[in-house]
């Protein structure tokens, strides 16, 4: 098969190919390779063997659209704009995939690409584009390909998807290829492909202790537990009868889990049929093969669930990158410094030998793969806005460093913070059980904190973007065409 990626001068470098494969609120924990207990992801865990396991990647914005517009672009959501789930990536905003595509590139996106929830057409950057409006469905979604309209496409989406992109991948074509592949799983509702649904069946999962032990938090995350985006609420219909406070309610809680690891079982099936096609093609070794996700989730911890939180399993992410032009050596690298969804596109064009973006926020990890740890972040801020659609999360704006995390909650009219603060040493307390906030000996760290964060903000220039005002946490469900 021709992939024409040699440059007509004999002995010139062959450009890399790109495959990139996101998931919809994957918890960095939610892979085998993380260290799960349960859920066996063997297929992604040897990308993870062969490549680069990233153990510690954020999302700058833990929500769907505005996270995969920093994917695309390395900017904070503040400055590309995309601050929800309902707004297009900017016409005219430059991504990696269209800067590769100027470059000589073929480029494909095919799945869920939820940046604009009623648009279905082609998007700039694309030569071939596959998508569908809102959500999508786990089955028969109705797929608009390639602008040809909608029409439901009978079958299981993982499934569904991972043909179409394996057919992408195997068509004849005289230029280097740049894949992007978006998965619906594990994004609520979720629902297993009927070979998974009982995988987890003999595994009890409890709610987390942290779903009681709330006496040091915030008001509104006691007030969000009996929300759609809390463990006695309605648990994205998994359960009937809410708000449910009772013992017998862990029963709806384990339902949802167990779903929810069973969409994954899917997605590493996929992941194996993209890199048996790679092979086959003879262009793995010559393909900067990327597995992640676009934000993390919250499965009960501190009685949440969804994300939009700067908590941990909120904003914690997979990524596994798999090519030997990145890896100094053929054994497996571990990358513990902090890595940002930020530093996706720089560092694509990087390995491609592509122009770089200019003016953004992110930096390519290549030398940071490599070895080289000078002049990396030691720092980084976390931003959301209140959403009047699903009222259960305040504006958030936070700093994390290596071992610290700060983050509060301004009201979005310029007046003083009406939520207390959350402060966590995650050096000892990686759950963050033990908010310190009004704890005097942790005073002058709190302000050591404040003070990166302004920095920080103000650097990118987030310290001046207007904040929606915060209406407080609120209990009716959202619209259902939205969820």
């Amino acid at each position: 098969m021709s992939c024409g990626s040699e440059n007509s001068d004999k002995g010139a470098i062959k450009q890399p190919n790109v495959v990139f494969i996101i998931t919809d609120d994957q918890r960095w924990d939610a892979l085998s390779v993380a260290g799960h207990p349960h859920l066996k992801t063997p297929n992604i865990d040897k990308l993870a063997k062969e490549g680069v396991y990233f153990k510690n990647y954020f999302c700058t914005t833990s929500l769907c659209s505005p996270s995969r517009a920093s994917i695309l672009s390395g900017l904070y959501a503040s400055k590309h704009g995309v601050v929800n789930n309902f707004t297009e990536y900017p016409k005219g905003l430059p991504s990696f995939p269209g800067i590769l595509q100027a470059a000589g590139y073929e480029t494909a996106y095919i799945g869920k690409w939820h940046m604009g929830e009623g648009n279905d057409a082609p998007r700039p950057g694309f030569d071939y584009f596959v998508t569908h409006k809102g959500q999508g469905k786990y089955f028969d979604t109705e797929f608009n390909i390639n602008g040809a309209g909608a029409k439901v496409v009978k079958g299981y989406y993982t499934t569904v998807v991972s043909k179409m992109a394996n057919d992408w991948l195997k068509k004849e074509r005289s230029k280097p290829f740049v894949l992007m592949l978006g998965h619906k799983a594990p994004h609520s509702f979720y629902t297993p492909e009927p070979k998974y649904e009982n995988a987890f069946r003999q595994v009890q999962v409890a709610y987390p202790e942290s779903a009681f032990q709330l006496e040091d938090k915030p008001e509104w995350i006691k007030k969000r537990r009996v929300t759609w985006h809390g463990v006695y609420g309605p648990l994205f219909d998994w359960r009937e009868d809410f708000p449910d406070s009772s013992a017998a309610g862990v029963d709806d809680f384990e339902a949802m889990v167990h779903a929810y690891w069973g969409t994954i079982l899917s997605v590493d099936d996929s992941v194996g049929e993209i890199y048996r096609t790679l092979q086959e093609m003879g262009e793995l070794d010559n393909t900067i093969f990327v597995f992640t996700s676009d934000n993390g989730l919250l499965n009960g911890e501190h009685g949440m669930v969804d994300k939009r939180t700067m908590h941990e399993p909120s904003i914690r992410i997979p990524l596994i990158v798999r090519y030997p032009g990145l890896t100094p050596t053929d054994k497996p690298v571990v990358v513990e410094k902090q890595v940002l969804t930020l530093d996706i596109a720089p560092t694509m064009l990087e390995l491609c030998g592509a122009p770089p973006l200019q003016d953004v926020h992110g930096q390519s990890f290549k030398r940071l793969v490599q070895g080289d740890t000078s002049n990396w972040r030691k720092a980084w801020f976390y931003e959301y806005n209140y959403e009047k659609e699903f009222p259960y999360t305040p504006n958030v704006r936070g700093v994390r460093t290596d071992s610290w995390k700060y983050m509060h909650y301004p009201p979005g009219d310029g007046g003083p913070d009406k939520h207390m603060a959350e402060l966590y040493h995650l050096a000892v307390d990686p759950a963050e059980d033990q908010n310190l906030i009004n704890k005097p000996a942790y005073a002058a760290r709190e302000e050591e904190l404040k003070k990166e964060l302004a920095q920080l903000l103000q650097k990118t220039g987030a310290d001046q973007a207007k904040m929606p005002l915060d209406e407080g946490i609120k209990k009716e469900l959202p619209e259902e065409s939205i969820r």
